[in-house]
């Protein structure tokens, strides 16, 4: 009689796990950002969209190597719905990232977080990459720090471009 009830209270706590873990998602903190023309955008304004956050710097190696990933994934997914918003850290020269988004092209939404504001909304981020995927409600669904497994990541953005 006791495993029963053990068993029960087990599978009661799981279910309690489960759920939250799939419904009850971090909000998305609310911020805005005004991209290197002066277009701004906002949490609020994004909703709708599958949308990634990714703080980077010109001086990190790390964001340097990804950011070509990250240009593909774009645009393989923008028609789709899918936003990229990469948030340059408060360290790196306004000029540094001025030049690198021009030389470069960059195709999506890059903003200079000069006063460190976003990064510390999105949790103190400090360490570069950082990366936070956002579903269509403006809930998070996954954090990285460091470069994302592209491969999970191009499977998080199909299921939640679908949802």
């Amino acid at each position: 009689m006791k495993k029963w009830i053990l068993a029960l209270v087990g599978i009661a706590v799981l279910a309690i796990v489960a759920y939250l873990a799939l419904f009850n998602k971090p909000q998305a903190p609310q911020v805005h950002y005004t991209n290197l023309s002066g277009q701004t955008a906002s949490t609020d304004s994004l909703k709708g969209k599958v949308v990634l956050v990714n703080f980077w710097a010109t001086s990190c190696s790390g964001c340097m190597a990804e950011m070509p990933k990250l240009r593909a994934t774009h645009e393989k997914y923008a028609p789709q719905g899918y936003e990229t918003v990469a948030v340059a850290m408060s360290y790196d020269p306004p000029n540094y990232v001025q030049t690198y988004v021009k030389d470069t092209a960059l195709p999506f939404f890059v903003t200079l977080d000069s006063s460190g504001s976003i990064a510390k909304a999105f949790g103190e981020v400090q360490l570069t990459p950082t990366s936070v995927l956002i579903d269509k409600q403006g809930n998070i669904i996954k954090r990285y720090v460091g470069e994302p497994d592209f491969t999970e990541l191009h499977q998080l953005i199909e299921q939640n471009l679908k949802a």
